[in-house]
Protein backbone atom coordinates (compact mmCIF):
# COMPACT_ATOMS: atom_id res chain seq x y z
CA UNK A 1 0.00 0.00 0.00
CA UNK A 2 2.76 2.89 0.62
CA UNK A 3 4.35 1.57 -2.27
CA UNK A 4 1.62 2.39 -4.41
CA UNK A 5 0.91 5.52 -2.58
CA UNK A 6 4.03 7.06 -2.80
CA UNK A 7 3.37 5.65 -6.83
CA UNK A 8 0.62 7.96 -6.71
CA UNK A 9 2.67 10.87 -5.42
CA UNK A 10 5.59 10.73 -7.30
CA UNK A 11 2.61 10.72 -10.72
CA UNK A 12 1.60 13.79 -9.19
CA UNK A 13 4.21 15.38 -8.77
CA UNK A 14 5.63 14.64 -12.25
CA UNK A 15 2.31 15.71 -13.67
CA UNK A 16 2.62 19.30 -11.80
CA UNK A 17 6.10 19.43 -13.24
CA UNK A 18 4.86 18.97 -16.73
CA UNK A 19 1.95 21.53 -15.93
CA UNK A 20 4.12 24.11 -14.69
CA UNK A 21 6.38 23.65 -17.51
CA UNK A 22 3.87 23.82 -19.81
CA UNK A 23 2.43 27.04 -18.10
CA UNK A 24 6.26 28.83 -18.51
CA UNK A 25 6.14 28.42 -22.11
CA UNK A 26 6.12 31.81 -23.76
CA UNK A 27 3.53 31.07 -25.97
CA UNK A 28 0.93 31.35 -22.88
CA UNK A 29 2.51 34.47 -21.35
CA UNK A 30 2.12 36.00 -24.81
CA UNK A 31 -1.57 34.89 -25.01
CA UNK A 32 -2.13 36.35 -22.34
CA UNK A 33 -1.16 39.77 -22.80
CA UNK A 34 -3.11 39.52 -26.25
CA UNK A 35 -5.89 38.58 -23.94
CA UNK A 36 -5.80 41.39 -22.01
CA UNK A 37 -5.54 43.69 -24.94
CA UNK A 38 -8.64 41.91 -26.57
CA UNK A 39 -10.57 42.24 -23.46
CA UNK A 40 -10.11 46.57 -23.74
CA UNK A 41 -10.99 46.36 -27.61
CA UNK A 42 -14.30 45.30 -26.63
CA UNK A 43 -14.95 46.91 -23.41
CA UNK A 44 -13.93 50.15 -25.15
CA UNK A 45 -16.51 49.62 -28.24
CA UNK A 46 -19.22 48.66 -25.55
CA UNK A 47 -18.75 51.73 -24.11
CA UNK A 48 -18.36 53.88 -27.24
CA UNK A 49 -21.70 52.14 -27.91
CA UNK A 50 -22.97 53.55 -24.85
CA UNK A 51 -21.72 56.92 -25.07
CA UNK A 52 -23.38 57.39 -28.77
CA UNK A 53 -26.56 55.86 -27.22
CA UNK A 54 -26.29 58.65 -24.38
CA UNK A 55 -25.44 62.02 -26.26
CA UNK A 56 -25.97 61.26 -30.12
CA UNK A 57 -29.01 60.31 -30.25
CA UNK A 58 -28.18 56.91 -32.54
CA UNK A 59 -26.87 53.50 -31.70
CA UNK A 60 -27.90 51.34 -28.72
CA UNK A 61 -26.17 50.22 -25.55
CA UNK A 62 -24.55 46.49 -26.03
CA UNK A 63 -22.40 43.67 -23.41
CA UNK A 64 -19.58 42.19 -24.93
CA UNK A 65 -21.12 39.64 -26.91
CA UNK A 66 -22.65 42.73 -29.30
CA UNK A 67 -19.38 44.11 -28.58
CA UNK A 68 -17.64 41.63 -30.60
CA UNK A 69 -20.53 41.36 -33.22
CA UNK A 70 -19.83 44.58 -34.20
CA UNK A 71 -16.11 43.71 -34.69
CA UNK A 72 -17.63 41.06 -36.93
CA UNK A 73 -19.56 43.54 -39.33
CA UNK A 74 -16.60 45.81 -39.45
CA UNK A 75 -13.60 43.76 -40.04
CA UNK A 76 -12.84 39.58 -40.15
CA UNK A 77 -8.95 39.65 -39.87
CA UNK A 78 -9.98 41.62 -36.13
CA UNK A 79 -12.43 39.54 -35.31
CA UNK A 80 -9.98 36.81 -35.82
CA UNK A 81 -7.08 38.46 -33.49
CA UNK A 82 -10.06 39.42 -31.32
CA UNK A 83 -11.19 35.88 -30.91
CA UNK A 84 -7.04 34.43 -30.11
CA UNK A 85 -6.72 37.03 -27.36
CA UNK A 86 -10.12 36.00 -25.96
CA UNK A 87 -9.47 32.54 -26.16
CA UNK A 88 -5.42 33.31 -24.54
CA UNK A 89 -7.55 35.29 -21.69
CA UNK A 90 -9.81 32.29 -20.86
CA UNK A 91 -7.26 30.14 -20.63
CA UNK A 92 -5.19 32.18 -18.79
CA UNK A 93 -7.74 32.65 -15.87
CA UNK A 94 -8.48 28.91 -16.24
CA UNK A 95 -4.45 28.18 -15.47
CA UNK A 96 -4.96 31.00 -12.73
CA UNK A 97 -7.85 28.57 -11.55
CA UNK A 98 -6.54 25.36 -11.40
CA UNK A 99 -2.81 25.54 -11.21
CA UNK A 100 -2.61 29.15 -8.90
CA UNK A 101 0.29 30.32 -10.03
CA UNK A 102 -0.75 33.34 -8.19
CA UNK A 103 -1.04 31.55 -4.83
CA UNK A 104 -4.45 32.43 -3.67
CA UNK A 105 -4.08 28.89 -1.29
CA UNK A 106 -6.83 26.20 -1.12
CA UNK A 107 -8.19 27.32 1.99
CA UNK A 108 -11.85 28.41 1.69
CA UNK A 109 -11.21 32.01 0.78
CA UNK A 110 -8.42 30.79 -2.07
CA UNK A 111 -10.88 28.28 -3.41
CA UNK A 112 -13.39 31.12 -4.14
CA UNK A 113 -11.21 33.62 -5.52
CA UNK A 114 -9.65 30.43 -7.64
CA UNK A 115 -12.68 29.62 -8.69
CA UNK A 116 -14.03 32.94 -9.78
CA UNK A 117 -11.12 32.66 -11.92
CA UNK A 118 -12.34 29.60 -13.94
CA UNK A 119 -15.93 30.80 -14.44
CA UNK A 120 -14.40 33.78 -15.69
CA UNK A 121 -12.23 31.70 -17.99
CA UNK A 122 -15.31 29.62 -18.76
CA UNK A 123 -17.31 33.08 -20.16
CA UNK A 124 -14.33 34.25 -22.08
CA UNK A 125 -14.22 31.46 -23.14
CA UNK A 126 -17.12 30.90 -24.76
CA UNK A 127 -16.99 34.95 -25.89
CA UNK A 128 -14.22 33.30 -27.88
CA UNK A 129 -16.29 30.58 -29.30
CA UNK A 130 -18.97 32.98 -30.36
CA UNK A 131 -16.09 35.31 -31.99
CA UNK A 132 -15.13 32.05 -34.12
CA UNK A 133 -18.68 31.17 -35.29
CA UNK A 134 -18.94 34.69 -36.59
CA UNK A 135 -15.59 34.98 -38.05
CA UNK A 136 -16.98 31.60 -39.96
CA UNK A 137 -20.34 32.68 -40.49
CA UNK A 138 -22.37 30.56 -38.41
CA UNK A 139 -22.45 33.43 -35.97
CA UNK A 140 -26.08 34.25 -34.53
CA UNK A 141 -27.56 37.31 -33.35
CA UNK A 142 -26.21 39.57 -30.07
CA UNK A 143 -29.07 39.77 -29.29
CA UNK A 144 -29.72 40.37 -25.31
CA UNK A 145 -31.74 37.88 -24.63
CA UNK A 146 -29.51 35.38 -23.67
CA UNK A 147 -28.63 35.73 -20.11
CA UNK A 148 -32.90 35.63 -19.60
CA UNK A 149 -32.73 32.57 -21.86
CA UNK A 150 -30.01 30.61 -19.65
CA UNK A 151 -31.25 31.96 -16.37
CA UNK A 152 -34.26 30.03 -17.10
CA UNK A 153 -32.41 26.56 -18.19
CA UNK A 154 -30.88 27.30 -14.85
CA UNK A 155 -34.14 27.73 -12.85
CA UNK A 156 -35.51 24.85 -14.06
CA UNK A 157 -33.39 21.97 -12.88
CA UNK A 158 -33.04 21.57 -9.06
CA UNK A 159 -32.06 23.72 -6.89
CA UNK A 160 -31.59 26.20 -9.60
CA UNK A 161 -33.54 29.10 -8.36
CA UNK A 162 -30.89 28.77 -5.67
CA UNK A 163 -27.88 28.67 -8.22
CA UNK A 164 -29.24 31.42 -9.48
CA UNK A 165 -29.35 33.60 -6.52
CA UNK A 166 -25.82 32.36 -5.31
CA UNK A 167 -24.86 33.23 -8.51
CA UNK A 168 -25.97 36.94 -8.69
CA UNK A 169 -24.65 37.14 -4.94
CA UNK A 170 -21.08 36.11 -6.53
CA UNK A 171 -21.68 38.54 -9.05
CA UNK A 172 -22.32 41.54 -6.69
CA UNK A 173 -19.28 40.60 -4.45
CA UNK A 174 -16.98 40.67 -7.32
CA UNK A 175 -18.34 44.05 -8.42
CA UNK A 176 -17.82 45.52 -4.33
CA UNK A 177 -13.82 44.01 -5.18
CA UNK A 178 -13.90 45.73 -8.55
CA UNK A 179 -14.62 49.19 -6.40
CA UNK A 180 -12.47 48.43 -3.43
CA UNK A 181 -9.73 48.13 -6.09
CA UNK A 182 -10.72 50.65 -7.81
CA UNK A 183 -11.18 53.42 -4.95
CA UNK A 184 -8.02 52.14 -3.34
CA UNK A 185 -5.94 52.15 -6.43
CA UNK A 186 -5.01 48.59 -5.39
CA UNK A 187 -4.81 47.58 -9.08
CA UNK A 188 -1.51 49.25 -9.31
CA UNK A 189 -0.13 46.30 -7.43
CA UNK A 190 -0.90 43.75 -10.59
CA UNK A 191 1.56 46.35 -12.62
CA UNK A 192 4.49 46.80 -13.73
CA UNK A 193 4.54 50.53 -12.51
CA UNK A 194 8.41 50.78 -12.57
CA UNK A 195 8.83 50.34 -15.99
CA UNK A 196 6.43 53.25 -17.10
CA UNK A 197 7.25 56.52 -17.61
CA UNK A 198 5.21 59.34 -15.46
CA UNK A 199 2.75 59.59 -18.06
CA UNK A 200 1.74 56.34 -18.32
CA UNK A 201 1.72 55.94 -14.81
CA UNK A 202 -0.94 58.78 -15.05
CA UNK A 203 -2.66 57.19 -17.05
CA UNK A 204 -2.81 53.64 -15.69
CA UNK A 205 -3.70 55.18 -12.55
CA UNK A 206 -6.83 57.27 -14.14
CA UNK A 207 -7.98 54.25 -16.52
CA UNK A 208 -7.70 51.87 -14.09
CA UNK A 209 -9.63 53.83 -11.33
CA UNK A 210 -12.32 55.06 -13.63
CA UNK A 211 -12.49 51.86 -15.39
CA UNK A 212 -12.92 49.44 -12.42
CA UNK A 213 -15.56 51.57 -10.74
CA UNK A 214 -17.70 51.47 -13.77
CA UNK A 215 -17.69 48.15 -14.76
CA UNK A 216 -18.15 47.73 -10.36
CA UNK A 217 -21.34 49.96 -10.92
CA UNK A 218 -22.54 47.59 -13.69
CA UNK A 219 -22.02 44.28 -12.16
CA UNK A 220 -24.00 44.98 -9.14
CA UNK A 221 -26.65 46.22 -11.15
CA UNK A 222 -26.54 42.83 -13.30
CA UNK A 223 -26.13 40.56 -9.85
CA UNK A 224 -28.72 42.54 -8.48
CA UNK A 225 -30.84 41.60 -11.28
CA UNK A 226 -29.99 37.78 -10.81
CA UNK A 227 -30.92 37.96 -7.53
CA UNK A 228 -34.42 39.42 -8.02
CA UNK A 229 -34.84 36.97 -10.83
CA UNK A 230 -34.61 33.92 -8.66
CA UNK A 231 -36.57 35.55 -5.80
CA UNK A 232 -39.32 36.25 -8.20
CA UNK A 233 -38.28 33.23 -9.88
CA UNK A 234 -39.11 35.20 -13.10
CA UNK A 235 -36.11 35.12 -15.50
CA UNK A 236 -37.05 37.87 -17.10
CA UNK A 237 -35.87 40.08 -14.44
CA UNK A 238 -32.11 38.63 -14.92
CA UNK A 239 -30.14 41.31 -17.31
CA UNK A 240 -26.65 41.61 -18.81
CA UNK A 241 -24.21 44.07 -19.23
CA UNK A 242 -26.75 45.93 -21.92
CA UNK A 243 -29.80 45.13 -19.50
CA UNK A 244 -27.39 47.59 -16.52
CA UNK A 245 -26.94 50.25 -18.97
CA UNK A 246 -30.41 50.41 -19.81
CA UNK A 247 -31.35 50.71 -16.14
CA UNK A 248 -28.99 53.49 -15.68
CA UNK A 249 -30.07 55.31 -18.64
CA UNK A 250 -33.98 54.84 -17.64
CA UNK A 251 -33.11 56.75 -14.20
CA UNK A 252 -33.35 60.73 -13.87
CA UNK A 253 -30.49 62.33 -15.13
CA UNK A 254 -29.90 58.96 -17.65
CA UNK A 255 -28.53 59.86 -20.31
CA UNK A 256 -26.02 61.98 -18.11
CA UNK A 257 -25.30 58.77 -15.75
CA UNK A 258 -25.42 56.36 -18.37
CA UNK A 259 -22.74 58.79 -20.00
CA UNK A 260 -20.46 58.78 -16.78
CA UNK A 261 -20.23 54.90 -16.79
CA UNK A 262 -19.70 54.52 -20.58
CA UNK A 263 -16.87 56.89 -20.58
CA UNK A 264 -15.62 54.45 -17.18
CA UNK A 265 -16.10 51.43 -19.48
CA UNK A 266 -14.03 53.15 -22.03
CA UNK A 267 -11.26 53.85 -19.32
CA UNK A 268 -11.40 50.37 -18.36
CA UNK A 269 -10.99 49.62 -22.22
CA UNK A 270 -8.01 51.43 -21.98
CA UNK A 271 -6.64 50.14 -18.75
CA UNK A 272 -6.93 46.71 -20.42
CA UNK A 273 -4.52 47.44 -23.31
CA UNK A 274 -2.40 48.59 -20.81
CA UNK A 275 -2.51 45.43 -19.07
CA UNK A 276 -0.96 44.04 -21.91
CA UNK A 277 1.99 45.42 -21.35
CA UNK A 278 2.35 45.96 -18.10
CA UNK A 279 0.46 43.00 -16.11
CA UNK A 280 2.62 41.30 -13.63
CA UNK A 281 1.99 37.55 -15.75
CA UNK A 282 3.00 35.63 -12.43
CA UNK A 283 3.79 31.47 -12.95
Amino acid sequence: MARTMNTVEQVGRQAGQAAAGAIRNPWVERLARLGYAARGIVYSLVGILAIQAAFGGRGQTTDTRGAVQKIAQESTALLWLVALGLFGYALWKVIQGVLDPEAKGSDAKGWLQRGAMIVIGLIYGGLAWAAVQMATGNGGSAAGGGSQGFTAEVMAKPFGRWLVALAGIGVIVYALRELRDGWTEKFKQKLKMGEMDPQEQRIATATGKMGLIARGIVFILSGWFLVQAALRFDASQARGLSGALDTLASQPFGPWLLGLVALGLVAFGAYSILEARYRRIVF
